[in-house]
Order: C-alpha cells, then sequence, then structure tokens
C-alpha cells in the first residue's frame, strides 16, 4: 500500500513539474514576441477641425478626427508610437490667424498634438513660412522632439535640431530619424531660416543611421521624413522635383542599410504600402484624411530584437470617424477667433466670379490678383497662379474668408527688374504645364500630370498667345507691351512672388534680377486691404491672354 502511494505522489509530482515546464515555456515564449504599431500623420497643415475654412463647410480631415483613429488603435495595442513627418504649423486660416494676428496662446497644433502623445515629428519646410521666431515657439510649446538630422547651424558641425530620439516600446528599442527636404532655401525667404544650412538627406540618413543601429543599439530603425518617392517604381522614372533631391524615399530605402520602416510626407499622396530592397514605406494622405499605420512583428534574437515580420496601410477619415471631444475643446478658442475674421464683409461683387477654369481662359477673379500686384508694386506686369480652382467670389458681399480662398499661401509681393526676355522665358516654362497638342482636345485635357497646378503662371500687363501645339519653348506668339512687341531688351518692373524670385517652381530666369520693392506683407493681406478700400471688384476680365491650339 505504502509502494503504491509512493509511486502515485511522485507521479503526480511529475505532472506539477511538467505542467509548471508547459506553462513557463509558454510564457517565456510569448514574452519573446511583441507587436508594435506606428502611426503617422503628415502634412496637417494646421487642419485641426473637419470643415474647408474657404467654403465654411464640413470635410472629412483634421486632427480631431484622426485622434479618434489614434485611441482606437491604443485601445487594441498599449505598444504604439506616434510620429508626424512634418508641415505642420501653417496651411489654414486657423494657423495663419493664431501666426500671424495672435500668436500669444501655445500654437494650437502642439497643443493637440500633446494631448495625443506624439513621440516625434519631423520638420517639414512649411515650419518656415512664418519666420524663425514662430517656429521656435511653435517648437518649445512641444512635449515631443523636432527632428531634422539634416539641418544644421551654418558653418558647423552642430545640428540645430536633434536628430534622433529613442523610445523604449515593451523593452524593444526604437529609434526614429528626422529629415527635411532640402528645397527651404528655394521656397522661403532668406530671413525665415536663417543661421541654417540644409544638407542632402541621403548622406545624413548614412551617417545617422549606423549611429541608430551602434551606438544607440536600436532594435527597430524609423526615418520620419519630410519628403517622398521620387520615382515611378514601375518604370525608373524620375518625378521632377522643383530642387535637387526635393524627395529622397527611394534613394534612402536603396541606399541605406538598417532602415526598418519609412514615413514618407512633404507630396500630398495617400500610399497605403510600399516596400523597396526589403525596406517598408507608407504615407497618410495631406491635411488629416488618412492615418498610416504600420505593425511590427519581433521577436528575441539573444540579447537583442529581431523583426519578423511587418505591414502597413492607411486608415482613411470618412463620415463614420466622429471628431474626438477632447481635441476638439482644446482648439475651439482658437476656432472661434478664425471665424470671426473670416466672416468680415470688405467690399462687393456685381456678379459671382469663379477660378474653375482660370488656367484655361483669362478671368476677372485672377485678375484681382494681378491688379493688386501691379498697383501696390507699381509693376509695369504682374505674374501670378492659381492657387485654389475651387476659389468662389460670390455675387454680393465679399468677405475675408472669400480672398482667403483665392490666395491660400502665405507669400510676399517682390517686384523684380526684368527684360523682355525674362518674362518670355518665364511663359515659356509655364507653357510646359500643357503637353503637346492631340486634335479634338481641349486644354484641360493636355495637362502634364507631373507638373502642378500652382507653377503655370499667367500674366497681366502684356497680351499674348499660348499656342500648344508650338513645341515647348516657343509657344508663347504676339508677345505685346503697351500694343507694340515686347523688346526683348526693354525693362519692366514685374510683381510676383517670393516664392517665385527664389526659384520655385523652377522659375530660375529671374535669378540675379535687382529686387526694386518688397512687401513684408502676405499678397493675400493685400488683396483684403485693397477691397476694402476700393469696396466693389471688377468683375470684367482684362482679355490680355488666350490659349490656341
Amino acid at each position: 500500500m505504502k509502494t503504491t502511494t509512493t509511486r502515485a505522489f511522485l507521479l503526480f509530482a511529475l505532472l506539477l513539474v511538467a505542467t509548471a515546464a508547459f506553462f513557463a515555456s509558454a510564457t517565456q515564449s510569448a514574452a519573446k514576441r511583441v507587436q508594435i504599431t506606428v502611426l503617422g500623420t503628415t502634412d496637417l497643415h494646421g487642419n485641426i477641425f473637419p470643415i474647408d475654412y474657404y467654403t465654411d463647410k464640413p470635410d472629412n480631415r483634421g486632427l480631431a478626427k484622426v485622434a479618434t483613429l489614434i485611441k482606437r488603435v491604443r485601445k487594441e495595442n498599449e505598444n504604439v508610437v506616434l510620429i508626424d513627418s512634418g508641415d505642420t504649423i501653417q496651411g489654414t486660416p486657423l494657423a495663419y490667424y493664431h501666426n500671424k494676428k495672435n500668436n500669444l496662446p501655445p500654437d494650437p497644433m502642439m497643443l493637440a498634438m500633446n494631448a495625443l502623445g506624439y513621440d516625434a515629428m519631423a520638420v517639414g519646410n512649411h515650419e518656415y513660412n512664418f519666420g524663425l521666431k514662430v517656429l521656435e515657439k511653435a517648437r518649445s510649446e512641444a512635449k515631443f522632439p523636432w527632428l531634422s538630422a539634416n539641418t544644421y547651424n551654418k558653418g558647423t558641425t552642430r545640428t540645430h535640431y536633434q536628430p534622433y530620439v529613442v523610445k523604449e516600446i515593451a523593452g524593444v528599442r526604437v529609434g526614429i530619424l528626422g529629415l527635411t527636404t532640402p528645397g527651404v532655401p528655394t521656397w522661403e525667404n532668406a530671413p525665415n531660416y536663417a543661421g541654417l544650412e540644409f544638407h542632402q538627406p541621403l548622406l545624413e540618413a548614412k551617417k545617422w543611421v549606423p549611429v541608430l543601429r551602434g551606438r544607440e543599439r536600436a532594435d527597430v530603425v524609423i526615418i520620419a521624413m519630410h519628403m517622398g518617392v521620387e520615382e515611378d517604381l514601375r518604370t525608373g522614372e524620375l518625378n521632377p522635383g522643383q530642387v535637387l533631391n526635393e524627395n529622397q524615399a527611394v534613394a534612402i530605402a536603396k541606399q541605406v542599410p538598417g532602415v526598418d520602416l519609412i514615413f514618407m510626407g512633404h507630396t500630398h499622396r495617400d500610399i497605403s504600402s510600399l516596400t523597396v530592397n526589403g525596406v517598408l514605406l507608407t504615407q497618410a494622405n495631406h491635411w488629416g484624411r488618412h492615418l498610416a499605420r504600420a505593425d511590427i512583428y519581433l521577436e528575441k534574437a539573444g540579447s537583442r530584437w529581431r523583426v519578423y515580420a511587418r505591414g502597413a496601410r492607411t486608415i482613411p477619415v470618412d463620415d463614420k470617424v466622429i471628431a474626438d471631444e477632447e481635441i476638439v475643446k482644446l482648439g475651439e478658442p482658437y476656432n472661434r477667433e478664425t471665424q470671426a475674421w473670416l466672416s468680415r464683409d470688405i467690399g462687393n461683387s456685381a456678379k459671382e466670379l469663379k477660378a474653375t477654369d482660370a488656367r484655361f481662359r483669362d478671368t476677372a477673379i485672377l485678375d484681382l490678383i494681378q491688379r493688386v500686384q501691379m498697383e501696390v508694386g507699381k509693376a509695369d506686369v504682374s505674374m501670378a497662379a492659381v492657387f485654389n480652382p475651387e476659389a468662389r467670389i460670390a455675387k454680393g458681399s465679399v468677405s475675408v474668408r472669400d480672398i482667403a480662398g483665392l490666395y491660400v499661401y502665405e507669400n510676399t509681393l517682390v517686384v523684380l527688374e526684368v527684360t523682355g526676355q525674362q518674362v518670355k522665358d518665364a511663359l515659356e516654362h509655364s507653357a510646359k504645364y500643357f503637353r503637346p497638342y492631340e486634335a479634338g482636345k481641349a486644354p484641360a485635357d493636355l495637362i502634364d500630370p507631373k507638373i502642378p497646378a500652382y507653377n503655370f503662371d499667367i500674366a497681366e500687363g502684356v497680351t499674348y498667345v499660348l499656342t500648344i501645339s508650338k513645341p515647348i519653348g516657343q509657344r508663347i506668339e504676339n508677345l505685346e507691351f503697351e500694343g507694340k512687341p515686347l523688346a526683348l531688351d526693354r525693362k519692366l518692373r514685374l510683381a510676383t512672388n517670393n516664392y517665385r524670385v527664389n526659384g520655385g517652381g523652377g522659375y530660375t530666369m529671374y535669378k540675379g534680377a535687382p529686387v526694386v520693392y518688397r512687401s513684408s506683407e502676405e499678397i493675400r493681406e493685400l488683396i483684403i486691404d485693397w477691397v476694402e478700400r476700393h469696396k466693389n471688384i471688377p468683375t470684367e476680365p482684362t482679355n490680355n491672354w488666350k490659349i490656341v491650339p
């Protein structure tokens, strides 16, 4: 009896040991694997609320709606990294009003992003639009680092911003490197980036990724970059950037070992998932229309972690996504001020004016911009583009909102002394917007999709014909000034904007032209002032140009 009891006890003890070993093994196995979810926004451009300020109508966009998606993901997985790829503090009337009219309160975007617990933000080119004082104030208000490994204090080896940050999530060391498109000096007024220089992102990635992998012992390396895809991956054809190496996502993925994941921006595209050379790339659409999500699965290999699987997608912001109450409440004081400013009546229009087809025929709504630029700058000729083809000025009262919707950028007025040759060169460059003529097709059907609409400049003060059947470089005909053929050596005062003067859009023909006038006010403000003084907007176009086959 005693022997039987002893055997039973031994069997029971062995069973307990085996069971404990099984559960210990299972627990150990579970501990060796972890899922990290990385969420990314980009090109928010001051969009907090789900509203189009120019039409004052609801729209599926904004950080308040994105916040709902972020909080939803955090309920699924506590191991979340949240990053932004730049162009954050500029772009809506709300952002403009805060940065230019009342900059005393905290930056509204930083306030909202702090509440959401962002881990890092790459610096975008539009962060510089309002100058370094505004930029540094917003940066100081962020509870997360602004990253840019390729922005240096001029003439030094010191980066102006933190180049990277390392976060430890569930025992995994996650390195986040920030990169900025190098085109800031091309697009910005020099005082807005004084003391800074922008190095090539590819070279800086080659420098800093080994630091993250080596000295910082990062198990995962993520790049948050304010750049996008620079080539057609099917053909290898390069997409024309406005400046050298404006976008370098593919080059970095191909040439920089040790990168796991790239969150892109700058190009305003929705790229759900793309794999290049084993590197996963993703990009949320602009204005908070999407949230990018990447899931990284890791397992412990000795003392380090190894990525064994990953995937990415973008989550759309649609009617089903309700704006987050916390973010709405934080932003409401800013929204109230903005709406009051936008709703102020400043003039009158006897007709409805639209910019819908302003790229294909002369229109009174674009002529308003030209008129203001010429009058304020005492210019002979003006060049302007259609920045918002949906711009509309209704018949009757004209408000600040109408003008803000017409001129959506923070450009300032610059007047140059140029020659007739430079005017012609600028118009020929602009005419590249149209592909070679095909019989039976309207100009709207011949747009080159690789050239942004905002790079198609139209002139006032001269008359001309754009013949789209002619070869590029020979399309501008019958170019006249004051009723006579424009002499190519004729000196003229040309009104344009700072973006063009700096070479933005490839308008290099202005390089070296003497500046005879420079306004400190944005062109939008000049138009608002003009309408407020004159009250009535001219409603008939000058018909100084046309497109012919």
